[in-house]
């Protein structure tokens, strides 16, 4: 097991682990400084101690040291441990949600999201301003990362952000229309459910 700071002398903490060919190790950052969690996280950090490091904080550091072993992972997902980072400004950050891209993670804030649309083992996630991320989730992976109760699955392949509804076209199961014109299939499944969310009989 690695502890890690980042700033130091001569070579920083992740130009370190770059030169570093043998990684079998649990890492666990501990630094002074917030702005290095996602960048820790790429690393697949177990945990990111900010110092001075709080005696408990440690303590549930080494659990999860423990837990992987046990359950023989050797890291956690970035998005997991990047959510139990946040929860640390709770209140600052309660409307958004971490996305994973290919280089990068981007927080967005739920409200933003007009829907997601799923492709396969990814899923696109649509905002209000035109802008999409494709994410390397499957849709059910983004739904649990969502906290706000105006989403909803309204077919196997689409959740979406029902304040962004304008219009609901009957049929078998329907399809509803969205701010920015996108037409969505609602499935028999989820047609009655929606229906009651939108208060139409």
């Amino acid at each position: 097991m690695v502890f890690l700071d980042i700033e130091m002398p001569e070579l920083d903490g992740f130009q370190l682990l770059n030169k570093i060919d043998y990684k079998s190790f649990d890492l666990i950052i501990t630094t002074a400084y917030n702005q290095y969690a996602v960048q820790a996280f790429k690393e697949n950090a177990i945990d990111y101690l900010l110092k001075p490091v709080d005696p408990d904080e440690l303590v549930k550091a080494m659990d999860k040291v423990k837990s992987n072993r046990t359950e023989n992972q050797l890291g956690t997902s970035i998005e997991k441990v990047f959510n139990q980072f946040l929860s640390v400004d709770k209140q600052k950050n309660i409307n958004r949600i971490p996305l994973a891209l290919q280089d990068k993670i981007v927080m967005v804030d739920q409200d933003e999201i007009l829907y997601c649309q799923s492709d396969g083992n990814y899923t696109h996630v649509v905002l209000k301003e035109g802008k999409e991320h494709l994410v390397s989730k499957n849709i059910k992976s983004i739904e649990n990362l969502m906290h706000k109760k105006q989403f909803m699955r309204v077919h196997k392949s689409f959740v979406v952000n029902t304040n962004y509804i304008i219009e609901y076209l009957r049929g078998d199961g329907g399809e509803i229309i969205m701010t920015n014109k996108k037409s969505i299939p609602v499935s028999r499944l989820h047609k009655s459910q929606l229906l009651s969310l939108l208060r139409i009989s």
